[in-house]
């Protein structure tokens, strides 16, 4: 059996300087003893695995709510996508591959059910009683709201950890603005960086990818995408070749190649250039070491902005916004004007939450069916309760 404190040394022989070293770890909130034959990031990253919040991912919306079909990619799909995203970008440059994984797992895990539309909701309705964000939230889920052991409250992460998910930010993702200490004025570890990285990268070429498939998008307007030509030309997809699922599937998985290769390729020069020799060097930098390359700056913004005008904005993916919303905000009002409505073990919280947060709570947990089996139950007659 390897130890603890073997695999620890693979670590330091295999990582580069700026990789985060598990035994160097500034701890956990709570002194624990550590596993024997794990590290301290392994034990994190599985902690998260274990949880009701990650578990719960599976039935809710990235893009298409769930009730849409069963092809498109839900929250735990596309974090599934993120980690090995975020493995392949860690291996190339040296950093600690436990570490991104397990914050690429653990970075939606606040997310309500909705999407980004039950997220907007949610901090509309809570505008006056403390505000919403997913970001935050998932920081209150692993050091607070997840109660799985009795000498502490959360997961008990380490300060690593729970520094990539305080520091976790995108184009739609604002980094949480904790009241401790996470050092907010220096750059995230590398290895939150690439979490984040990884993040936007999947989302942009996964939600190309679930658009061609349901329609929404129109393949025309896509081919005049310069990623998109890229992406053909490297997958060796002949340009007036008739659009069929084989193509996309072999466009989009050669997307992604080259956006990773792009990542890892300019981040190792600017890791060179920077001269950093350890992680706190990282921290330091005034800006992130983890980028893509100046030319490919367009070509990103010109997808992103593809995305918001032909996908997001599609009519049929703001129909579906318009009625979660709804069920959002009716079941706010109901839970707020009577909680006693809510499980006993959520009103317990009333003891130490107000009112409107205990209900966000409760609401956000939900996945899109139970949230839309609950409306039923509340507003519907002929629903058994």
């Amino acid at each position: 059996m390897r130890t603890r404190q073997q695999l620890e040394q693979i670590e330091f022989l295999s990582l580069a300087p700026y990789g985060a070293r598990s035994a160097e770890s500034r701890g956990r909130e709570f002194p624990e003893a550590e596993a024997p034959y794990r590290t301290a990031f392994q034990r994190d990253r599985e902690r998260v695995l274990h949880t009701t919040a990650f578990r719960r991912l599976q039935g809710k919306t990235q893009v298409f709510v769930v009730t849409e079909g069963d092809y498109y990619r839900t929250r735990i799909t596309h974090t599934m996508e993120v980690a090995q995203i975020g493995r392949t970008i860690t291996r190339a440059v040296g950093a600690n591959e436990d570490l991104v994984e397990g914050v690429c797992l653990a970075h939606d895990l606040g997310h309500p059910p909705f999407g980004h539309s039950g997220e907007t909701i949610l901090a509309e309705l809570m505008r006056d009683h403390g505000g919403f964000d997913h970001n935050r939230h998932s920081y209150r889920l692993i050091t607070e709201l997840e109660r799985r052991y009795p000498n502490f409250p959360g997961l008990n992460l380490t300060y690593e950890f729970r520094e990539g998910i305080v520091k976790h930010e995108t184009e739609y993702d604002v980094a949480a603005r904790s009241g401790q200490d996470y050092e907010l004025g220096l750059r995230g570890s590398l290895e939150a960086q690439i979490a984040s990285y990884a993040d936007e990268l999947a989302y942009n070429a996964h939600d190309l990818d679930d658009g061609l498939r349901a329609g929404l998008l129109d393949i025309g307007d896509v081919q005049q995408l310069a990623w998109w030509q890229r992406a053909r030309e490297a997958a060796g997809v002949p340009a007036g070749e008739p659009f069929t699922d084989l193509v996309r599937h072999r466009t989009i998985r050669r997307l992604i190649g080259e956006m990773v290769t792009d990542l890892i390729t300019h981040t190792s020069t600017r890791l060179e250039l920077a001269g950093v020799a350890s992680v706190d060097d990282v921290r330091r930098q005034p800006g992130d070491l983890v980028a893509f390359p100046e030319a490919t700056l367009a070509p990103n913004r010109e997808l992103k902005s593809f995305l918001y005008r032909h996908l997001y904005e599609h009519p049929r993916v703001l129909r579906m916004h318009a009625k979660s919303q709804r069920v959002v905000v009716e079941l706010f009002r109901a839970y707020s004007a009577e909680p006693r409505m809510l499980p006993e073990a959520t009103r317990e919280r009333l003891k130490t939450a107000s009112r409107e947060r205990v209900v966000c709570d409760y609401i956000a947990g939900m996945t899109d069916r139970f949230a839309f089996d609950e409306y039923a139950r509340l507003f519907d007659p002929h629903e058994r309760v």
